[in-house]
């Protein structure tokens, strides 16, 4: 158990720290709307990870056909992820919590998250083989697993929201705009990764 504690942790900080739409996406939203936006957004996998779990526990034995479904999924969080940077370059000044327009941070995390093909690649590939290989020793090292990703995978996403909201006061005028243009040219190159990755699995590209 104590080995599948220590994979789960090591596993869930690799995933949390790692640059991708959904760590990008804390950062916005917590320079735009503040620390609580960004906190939203670090918890959006316990939403969409649950039906992946579940899904891939029962079609592990297909997944040699899964590639077009995932390719599918691909390209729309391409297009999700793209609109998502254009919001950043359109972006002109720090907005505050007295904004009228909802962050709608946690949906826009769900969504980012639900449509990025990777969680899928991690629990049809590493994440449920090893729950499966777990549950059939006892429960609890399964749990140990679960616990260790994902307490190690939000928390270090609530980690980049609370030191990026410490440092709002620095984000004001043109560094803030220069700063969210960067990280909207960020967001538009995950986007053509999803792109790539969508037609690779649809067989476009090799």
């Amino acid at each position: 158990m104590i080995t599948l504690l220590a994979a789960g942790i090591v596993f869930g900080l690799s995933a949390g720290f790692s640059p991708g739409p959904l760590l990008t996406l804390v950062i916005t939203q917590t320079l735009q709307h503040g620390i609580k936006e960004g906190v939203r957004v670090a918890f959006a996998p316990l939403i969409t990870d649950v039906p992946i779990i579940l899904l891939s526990a029962f079609v592990l034995a297909w997944l040699a056909n899964f590639h077009a479904l995932l390719g599918v999924i691909s390209l729309a969080g391409g297009c999700f992820v793209a609109y998502l940077a254009f919001e950043s370059f359109r972006t002109t000044k720090l907005t505050t919590g007295n904004v009228t327009a909802a962050p709608n941070s946690l949906q826009k995390g769900a969504l980012v998250n639900a449509l990025n093909p990777h969680p899928y690649l991690f629990w049809f590939t590493v994440g449920a083989p090893t729950i499966v290989k777990a549950w059939q020793e006892t429960p609890i090292a399964a749990a140990a697993f679960l616990a260790g990703f994902y307490s190690c995978l939000v928390g270090a996403k609530i980690v980049i929201a609370i030191l990026v909201g410490a440092s709002r006061q620095f984000f004001s005028g043109k560094a803030y705009i220069y700063l969210m243009r960067i990280l909207g040219a960020l967001l538009l190159v995950f986007a053509f990764v999803l792109f790539a990755d969508g037609l690779r699995l649809l067989g476009v590209l090799k």
